[in-house]
């Protein structure tokens, strides 16, 4: 396994995969879940990134949020679905990191350091709210089912949301192969489709690894806004890589419009519209690059551990800015290149659309009108923001 000590490493190992997973992007979204992205995701795991946060304590090189924002980046833009699938595995990693206790460090920052990947198993549907869950943790055997499961189908382990038998909310590690663990691959989504993000069922499986979740979110923390810095960094990588794709093909493939002939113009590239309209997009593009780098800033500033609730406050809303801008800025960027190439650029076998069927998808991960809330809230009249992992 690469050892990844730096920032300036992991930047090449982030610059490495993304060429690796460059070839097959195309094939990948079109198969969705018809086909495991195995080579992909092999790419990734064994490239040593996947323990570039953990702690230097537990063996890792201890690199901060400015260079999981990075990394998480290089790779969206080129790939967007494979970079998410790793997006829990460092929430999970973090939730170790402060909440683990010696036994459970040892044994998975163990597996995570030799290449072995975290998934997760959190989401839940039917219930009233969210995290209304009905995974139950009883004398050792865990028993639920799970949607969204990013992740869990190639996984080493699996992280778990479930209540106990006092009803508390607890986080079990369980190994992927482990007998009565079944993930599906009913993921059917129009973007973002080599997630394979499907359901996974636990029948009664036996847990050893449990740590309380619910004291995570009683104290300040800055667990949720590290994870939803990654989604910011996945969807600036979508408006870069959307942007990359309408700068080719402007230059190489697009021609000017009737009405951009008769206005002087010799190329598309030359169509003042479309000069307006990419100035505009790219501009966009850069401040929400400027936003997601300045919001991995603040959380390398305050830690894994906020000194106390205005610490936590500053760096929840700091990333809830960058994500909130950045999804509205990948679902234009990737519109936009529409308007910019015309129509020709719609052709299939271009696969220009999965700009934005991944933007569109990501983009509602979380509410974006709740996030510009509380940044109104916050600066309007110092309401703190909910301590949770969404904003």
């Amino acid at each position: 396994m690469p050892t990844i000590d730096s920032h300036d490493a992991a930047l090449a190992a982030a610059a490495e995969v993304a060429a690796a997973l460059a070839p097959g992007v195309i094939q990948r979204d079109r198969d969705g879940a018809a086909a495991v992205p195995v080579e992909a995701l092999a790419a990734l795991d064994s490239s040593g990134l996947l323990a570039i946060t953990v702690p230097a304590a537990d063996g890792g090189p201890a690199l901060g949020p400015v260079t999981l924002a990075e990394v998480t980046r290089v790779i969206a833009a080129v790939d967007p679905a494979i970079a998410q699938v790793p997006q829990a595995h460092y929430l999970l990693v973090d939730v170790l990191a402060v909440h683990g206790d010696a036994a459970v460090r040892a044994r998975l920052f163990g597996d995570v350091l030799a290449g072995r990947r975290i998934g997760n198993a959190l989401a839940e549907r039917g219930g009233k709210h969210a995290q209304d869950l009905s995974t139950r943790l009883k004398d050792g055997l865990l028993s639920g089912r799970k949607y969204y499961c990013t992740g869990a189908l190639t996984a080493a382990w699996i992280a778990v949301s479930a209540l106990d038998g006092d009803g508390r909310l607890v986080l079990a590690f369980v190994p992927r192969a482990a007998e009565g663990v079944t993930v599906d691959t009913d993921w059917d989504v129009m973007g973002q489709r080599a997630t394979i993000s499907g359901t996974t069922t636990f029948t009664d499986v036996p847990v050893e690894l449990v740590l309380d979740y619910a004291g995570a979110f009683e104290v300040p923390q800055q667990l949720g806004a590290r994870a939803q810095l990654v989604h910011a960094a996945i969807e600036v990588g979508i408006a870069e890589g959307a942007l990359r794709d309408a700068t080719a093909y402007l230059r190489e493939k697009a021609r000017p419009s009737t009405e951009a002939v008769r206005a002087g113009a010799a190329t598309a590239a030359g169509d003042p519209h479309v000069l307006h309209r990419y100035g505009r997009t790219a501009t966009r593009v850069r401040a929400a690059a400027a936003l997601l780098r300045e919001a991995a800033a603040v959380l390398e500033e305050i830690g894994p551990v906020p000194a106390d609730a205005q610490a936590a406050a500053r760096g929840s809303l700091a990333v809830a800015a960058a994500k909130a801008f950045a999804s509205e800025v990948a679902v234009e960027t990737a519109s936009e290149l529409f308007a910019m190439c015309g129509t020709s650029s719609t052709a299939a076998r271009y696969d220009l659309d999965r700009h934005w069927r991944n933007a569109r998808t990501h983009s509602v991960h979380d509410p974006l009108d709740w996030k510009y809330h509380h940044l109104a809230a916050w600066e309007l009249a110092g309401v703190q923001p909910p301590n949770h992992g969404q904003l």
